[in-house]
């Protein structure tokens, strides 16, 4: 098991790290579909709303018990607030004004906030240049895979980028954050944290002038949200907070670098888009990243520094 302030995943969080960037990936595909029939908050409601239903129901089948102290749950409105409610209104509000190629590549700046988080706010994890160098390098990767679709957006262009990095910034203090959470299932912690949420987005929606939809959502919508809820939000948030547990905050939000790939691959066997030298590009820099960050082919290729050889005292060389 990789230590939680290391650079280096074993197998196992790399399969999970993988899993959780295709469940993420349709989530941009997701909030542009909602988005044509509902509000913002309506969106991040209705996500974190059926999220924390689908958890609650897994938790009460299989008999397991939600803490009942008032501090884990003060923990879980904290975390749910800085790693749902305000980062998913900030992204889902900026999506309504950049494309989502754009806020997805924003997004991607996450893994590079985490490693100045964790070494002011966390464990105090040294920040290296192999490891800012290597995010870098895939976040020009993120940007060299999406290419043209970058562009597009209203006027409000500006803001919504601000938006979306703002919730690229919540996310990094909640993979900070959530590290309290270590000793509880990863079932448990995504359950808590998303049905706090819930509750903080109704409440929000009570005082705020929200526009309700003027006609029932569509098929098309339920289809959406349930696909958000299960897949983009309840699969999501198990795989998150197991691999927070066991590789930290950095390791975990190196998926926003791969996100944008499985979107990719996503269109090219569901839609069947076509595949682009650029997307090709893009990957092989993002890979190069991770490979940096793994840290093996680094080892494996860096020269062996010559034993050093000792002297018997008195003796002659």
């Amino acid at each position: 098991m990789a230590e939680a302030s290391g650079t280096r995943m074993n197998t196992r969080e790399w399969l999970m790290l993988f899993s959780l960037a295709l469940v993420w990936g349709a989530t941009y595909f997701f909030n542009e579909v909602l988005l044509r029939e509902l509000s913002t908050l309506l969106v991040v409601l209705g996500r974190l709303a059926l999220g924390a239903l689908i958890l609650l129901a897994v938790i009460l089948l299989r008999g397991v018990h939600l803490p009942r102290s008032w501090r884990i749950w003060g923990s879980f409105m904290v975390m749910g607030f800085i790693n749902n409610v305000l980062p998913f209104t900030l992204v889902v509000w900026g999506q309504n004004h950049i494309s989502g190629a754009l806020a997805s590549i924003l997004n991607s700046t996450t893994p590079l906030l985490s490693l100045f988080a964790v070494r002011y706010l966390g464990d105090g994890e040294p920040i290296t240049g192999l490891k800012v160098g290597a995010i870098l390098l895939g976040l020009a990767g993120v940007t060299v895979l999406l290419g043209p679709e970058v562009t597009g957006g209203a006027g409000w262009g500006l803001l919504g980028q601000l938006a979306v990095l703002g919730g690229a910034c919540s996310f990094a203090l909640a993979g900070v954050y959530g590290r309290r959470f270590a000793s509880l299932p990863p079932l448990v912690t995504a359950a808590g944290q998303l049905a706090s949420g819930a509750v903080m987005m109704f409440v929000l929606i009570l005082i705020s002038p929200v526009p309700w939809p003027r006609a029932f959502p569509s098929p098309s919508a339920w289809a959406a949200f349930l696909g958000l809820a299960l897949f983009s939000t309840s699969l999501a948030y198990i795989l998150y907070f197991r691999i927070l547990r066991s590789a930290g905050p950095t390791n975990v939000l190196l998926v926003t670098l791969l996100v944008p790939v499985s979107a990719i691959i996503l269109g090219a066997v569901v839609l069947h888009e076509v595949l682009m030298l650029r997307h090709l590009a893009g990957m092989g820099l993002i890979a190069a990243a991770l490979l940096a960050l793994d840290g093996r082919l680094v080892e494996t290729l860096a020269p062996k520094a010559p034993a050093a050889v000792t002297k018997k005292s008195g003796g002659r060389s």
